[in-house]
């Protein structure tokens, strides 16, 4: 471990990055007991060293480390070591005749290509526990470019003005990070119709769950009591279309005391044992200052939701959690964090604006584009080596196969599969949010050709950028 002021971070990566054979890039950075190691300074080997204000906990595979496996062996002979004692010689590695030439066995060729467009950036993910994570410049250029694709705004809401950059980035970093994550969506603003609910939410969600699953991840889904049977109904057809790569449990939340959020979120109300390691609300209504919930023309509508707002307030004060809201009009569960800006910019902004915020608020000109683009994000990071290499702490594992990279591409939002969920909704009686139509809409924008476009665009740049290697 050594301590790298937090502003020399990127500086420090490429550098190691830039010597594959040797330590390479940082298998971790951050909290020191996602490790396992509860205390700095009593080291195994070497003496402890010092952190000052601002330094950021940064550790990489170490010689030292073999040390273990060769004492336990009682090797007859083996040379190695001591901590911070190196032996230096005057051949660079990087010469071809060399004798110390850089060992290609056993090490990852896609680490070993050291192209610009591949070194890794960081980026901080999470504050409690502190966490940094890598990508590529590549991969962050890619997932910057869906960012951008999705903040369009052809329904002229005036979205824009809430965007902040690299949210999607951040978010899509720490999902990458997550092992179990629940996912809550619904918004009734057709209040006057039965069902209530919109068109835009339960699209996004279901992309963002099936991607999610074929990475490996727990998914679950939080919805409205009102709404239950009405959801697992949609959940089911969504399986049987092949919408979404299994069936995932759905699960509802009601106040019913003061601790029904800790235990809701924590194995037995325990804060030191989290259900979930995020909470991702898309298109969700989300509590305004004073208590109630408003769609955009300002109708209270609180009599429809359950306060899945007190998850993400209790979120954060347990380690661990990490919080995503997305939306499209700043009145969304997660929009808090935007809560200034929601006020001062957006129609009736005083009124509707969530309280409610989330660690990263993702915007889009339609919440769905939103959860379209976490999926495709996730995409990238996963056959992103420089990530890879980082989120599994730098253990070699088996290399990206054709299988794998099919199996996830299969699970990537499509034009098809969008446009069948949206049937889906719409038989279920399920209308635009913004027309109250029932028809292939949402928001106002008929499915073919504004969403069927967006679709499009995001998997060019996702697509393009995926390569085996």
């Amino acid at each position: 471990m050594r301590p790298i002021p937090a502003g020399m971070l990127d500086a420090a990566v490429e550098v190691a990055y830039l010597s594959p054979a040797a330590h390479g890039a940082p298998v971790h950075i951050g909290d020191p007991a996602l490790l396992g190691i509860q205390d700095l300074s009593r080291p195994d080997y070497g003496g402890p060293v010092e952190m000052q204000p601002g330094d950021v906990p940064v550790f990489w595979a170490c010689g030292i480390t073999a040390t273990e496996p060769l004492l336990s062996r009682k090797v007859s002979l083996a040379f190695t070591h001591s901590p911070g004692c190196l032996f230096l010689t005057d051949i660079p590695d990087s010469t071809p005749t060399s004798i110390l030439s850089p060992p290609t066995r056993g090490v990852d060729p896609l680490i070993t290509d050291l192209s610009p467009e591949l070194i890794p950036l960081c980026f901080q993910i999470s504050h409690n526990p502190l966490l940094y994570s890598l990508a590529s410049k590549r991969a962050v250029t890619k997932i910057r470019q869906l960012e951008s694709t999705i903040g369009q705004d052809p329904g002229q809401r005036g979205i824009r003005a809430l965007f902040v950059q690299d949210e999607l980035l951040r978010s899509c970093l720490a999902l990458s990070h997550a092992t179990s994550v629940a996912i809550t969506t619904g918004f009734p603003t057709n209040c006057e119709d039965n069902p209530p609910d919109e068109t835009d939410g339960p699209p996004g969600a279901i992309a963002m769950a099936t991607m999610l699953l074929s990475l490996g991840k727990q998914v679950t889904m939080i919805t409205d009591r009102r709404a239950l049977d009405m959801n697992q109904a949609i959940i089911d057809e969504a399986v049987s279309l092949g919408v979404l790569k299994t069936a995932i449990p759905l699960v509802t939340f009601e106040d019913s005391g003061p601790d029904s959020a800790l235990h809701f979120l924590c194995h037995h109300g325990d804060p030191s044992k989290p259900r979930y390691d995020h909470l991702v609300a898309i298109e969700r209504s989300g509590r305004a200052a004073n208590g109630n919930y408003y769609n955009m023309r300002g109708i209270n509508i609180k009599h429809l939701v359950d306060p899945i707002d007190d998850l993400f307030l209790a979120a954060k004060d347990i380690a661990g959690i990490t919080t995503i809201g997305i939306g499209d009009g700043g009145n969304e569960l997660g929009m808090g964090k935007l809560k200034d800006k929601v006020k001062a910019l957006m129609p009736s902004g005083i009124l509707i604006a969530c309280d409610v915020p989330a660690d990263y608020a993702i915007t889009a000109g339609v919440s769905n584009w939103g959860g379209y683009a976490v999926a495709c994000g996730l995409f990238l990071l996963h056959t992103c080596p420089s990530h890879q290499r980082y989120r599994n702490r730098g253990q070699r594992l088996e290399p990206m196969t054709p299988q794998m990279i099919q199996d996830w591409t299969a699970n990537l939002p499509s034009v098809d599969k969008e446009e069948s969920i949206l049937s889906v909704l719409v038989k279920y009686g399920i209308r635009s949010g913004k027309t109250g139509h029932l028809d292939m809409e949402v928001d106002g924008l008929t499915f073919h050709p504004t969403h069927s476009d967006i679709i499009t665009r995001l998997l060019e740049v996702t697509r393009v950028s995926t390569t085996l290697k």
